[in-house]
């Protein structure tokens, strides 16, 4: 369904089905900042509070394992919100049942 990292195909490969007008937005990315910083945060203060290295070397280690979530959960939250809205009918996807209305 994804053309490279983000970007929509305009139409499915393997159905056909029209995709150009999905209304994902900004959905995907208030979505990972939510995980990922949840999980980045309790992740800090676990190995704070466990291992209590400096903070320097916390930081980076935080940093690394915030962007390895972002460049794994992006498309794929992506690709969900745009199959929620195949699977709900909306924006555009209604289809040939909405011409009938």
């Amino acid at each position: 369904m994804l053309r490279g990292f983000l970007r929509v195909r305009d139409t499915c490969p393997t159905c056909g089905e029209a995709l150009h007008h999905h209304r994902a937005d900004d959905g995907p990315a208030y979505l990972t900042v939510l995980v990922v910083a949840k999980a980045s945060m309790a992740v800090y203060i676990a190995v704070f509070l466990a291992f209590g290295f400096p903070p320097w070397a916390m930081i980076a280690i935080t940093w690394s394992v915030a962007l390895a979530m972002i460049c794994f959960l992006l498309p794929r939250l992506k690709g969900a919100i745009v199959a929620f809205q195949w699977s709900r009918r909306m924006h555009g996807f209604e289809g040939e049942e909405a011409a009938g209305r």
